[in-house]
């Protein structure tokens, strides 16, 4: 029996995770991949306060091991059930059942598909949802990226010295990003020779090759017009969905299925808290996930005071 159960190792369940261990609660994080979740594949963070530049991977490490040295216990599963909604939560993964006075979910999103034919038979032969995971299979190729947020711009940069050249697509005629990063990128865009094309209110269309990917259709919005791009590799940033699928009946969600919670990162469930990107908010960002995980660590070592 823990007194916590974290169930998403991002930084949001990596904060949780270091707060109540501080506190001396027994504490469990259940996390199907990596720690870190997406900031782990997040190539340079430039806006996390306390550090100029640093990988996502190396920020993602050093919350693991500040959690770790507080003694944090870790199961790498995937969770395939939940029983939260008695005092004793339970959450049943793929190597057994675990069971604890108060559980947090920090569960995160997952990439959204661009929704057109053949998408998933490319997924590893051409199309790709992360450009820091998969960018150096395309050195000296041609690529495409698609999304008009942080990500896409971030995607950009990364790509730069590694891509021959790069088709930023976007269905609007402007961008979401952070206009620092955004800048960075059109004054590439705007060079001599440009490696970086700017596709504004344009979406892709169609995905053709045999094996792999050898080229998409792009529309624009507006006139119509279709091209064909030869293209090795796409990769869709196109923003995330929150991974509350087994939760659809279990917790209050909203229409696009996020946690929906209080200040103090309560759910409607007694005991049950969420906290970072799975929660509705206006901002996600590492350091609003962080700052989600240190409220639901108080909340919880409030809550679980009261069952003393």
């Amino acid at each position: 029996m823990y007194d916590l159960i974290i169930v998403g190792g991002g930084p949001a369940g990596l904060t949780s995770a270091i707060y109540s261990l501080r506190a001396k609660k027994k504490v469990l994080l259940i996390e199907k991949m990596i720690p870190g979740g997406q900031v782990a594949i997040t190539s340079n963070i430039e806006n996390y306060p306390g550090f100029d530049s640093i990988s996502g991977m190396d920020l993602s490490t050093k919350m693991f091991m500040q959690a770790n040295k507080h003694g944090l216990e870790t199961v790498f599963s995937e969770v395939i059930e939940y029983d939260i909604k008695s005092n004793i939560k339970k959450v049943k993964t793929n190597d057994g059942v675990f069971e604890a006075k108060a559980i947090i979910l920090s569960l995160g999103a997952s990439a959204r598909q661009l929704d057109v034919k053949d998408e998933n038979k490319y997924i590893g032969h051409g199309v790709s949802y992360c450009a820091t995971c998969d960018g150096n299979f395309f050195k000296n190729k041609n690529v495409a990226i698609v999304g008009g947020g942080n990500t896409s711009i971030e995607d950009c940069l990364y790509l730069y010295d590694i891509a021959k050249e790069i088709y930023l697509i976007h269905r609007r005629d402007s961008f979401r990003s952070e206009k620092t990063t955004l800048e960075k990128v059109k004054t590439l865009a705007n060079a001599p020779n440009p490696k970086i094309h700017i596709l504004t209110n344009s979406v892709v269309k169609e995905l053709k090759g045999n094996n792999n990917l050898d080229s998409i259709v792009v529309e624009n919005k507006i006139t119509k017009q279709t091209s064909e791009l030869k293209i090795d590799g796409v990769f869709v940033a196109i923003g995330r969905k929150p991974d509350t699928e087994l939760l659809r009946d279990v917790i209050e969600l909203d229409e696009n299925g996020y946690i929906i919670t209080d200040e103090n990162m309560s759910t409607n469930i007694k005991g049950v808290y969420a906290a970072g990107d799975v929660r509705k908010k206006s901002l996600r960002q590492i350091v609003t996930a962080c700052s989600d995980g240190a409220i639901a660590s108080f909340s919880v070592n409030s809550y679980l005071a009261t069952l003393s």
